[in-house]
């Protein structure tokens, strides 16, 4: 098998159904598979998926697992040469899926690489990021963004070139290929969990893990123009209340902090989260809003 194509679903029927319909309608040279990893969903994903795409391969849980433990559900199971970790709120264009393939054989440093990302009024994502460090996590918690627009400039790569195929320390996992043969080569050390994800994160920052390791066991992640794909961004969070989404967010950055950064760093960040909580609150009541994308 060429390409895996694994996709984690939660509550978004009719967006996994467009998202799927134009997957099985791409113009491709190589063998592919579609893998849906459905986590409990209660609005008919999964029965939609087995009456409407039956060439697509289901695999639904009892619970909802987040996203780390589902896509390691179907990692562990598949044997294609690349994996293609994409969200359900994605739709490729007819020949994304060929040209990020070619993109990839001809670009065998590249251990994971993600592609041009753009909205439904083809305006781009930005979506490259700087590995996350102490200071812009800090501003993020605190909810400095809101009031200093510049303050994430370094950190959100506001002086990246989208036109120009580059590597990278992390991209948005919406679209996020794995060449699952260089990766599973790649020199091992302490608490690696490659080729899978880190299951401690439920949800955020597993893709930025990912990365992360990647980069620490000596591979590369990178960025390439060769094709687009539109992502409707985060169509699964808007179910959740802010309350449960900021959660998941402390949640998962404290564990990124408490892996990859020193204690001292943890142990503020920690202490400071209960502040912007209720910063949040205040911002959501007078209705500020972020004048900067996180």
């Amino acid at each position: 098998m060429n390409l895996s194509i694994i996709i984690v679903s939660w509550n978004v029927k009719d967006k996994l159904r467009d998202n799927l319909t134009a997957l099985t309608r791409s113009k491709t040279d190589f063998e592919y598979e579609i893998i849906v990893v459905d986590n409990n969903s209660e609005d008919g994903s999964a029965e939609m998926v087995k009456k409407e795409f039956p060439q697509v391969h289901l695999l639904a849980n009892d619970i909802n697992l987040g996203l780390s433990k589902a896509w390691n559900i179907a990692l562990k199971q598949i044997n294609g040469k690349y994996a293609l970790v994409f969200n359900p709120d994605m739709v490729v264009r007819a020949d994304t899926l060929q040209k990020m393939y070619d993109w990839m054989e001809n670009n065998k440093q590249a251990n994971v690489a993600g592609c041009k990302l753009v909205d439904e009024q083809g305006e781009l994502l930005k979506h490259v990021r700087c590995f996350p460090g102490f200071v812009d996590q800090l501003a993020i918690v605190l909810k400095l963004p809101h009031i200093f627009k510049n303050i994430l400039k370094k950190y959100l790569r506001e002086d990246f070139d989208y036109t120009k195929a580059a590597r990278v320390d992390s991209i948005r996992g919406s679209f996020f290929m794995i060449n699952m043969e260089s990766v599973q080569e790649l020199k091992l050390f302490r608490n690696s969990t490659l080729p899978y994800f880190d299951e401690r994160y439920f949800l955020w920052f597993e893709e930025v893990d990912y990365c992360k390791q990647i980069k620490k066991a000596g591979g590369e992640v990178w960025y390439t123009p060769a094709c687009e794909c539109v992502d409707l961004v985060g169509a699964s969070f808007k179910q959740v209340s802010r309350g449960i989404t900021q959660r998941y967010m402390q949640d998962s950055q404290l564990k990124y902090f408490k892996k990859w950064h020193p204690a001292w760093q943890w142990f503020i960040l920690k202490l400071v989260w209960p502040i912007g909580k209720f910063m949040a609150i205040i911002g959501e009541k007078v209705g500020l809003k972020s004048k900067a994308k996180t």
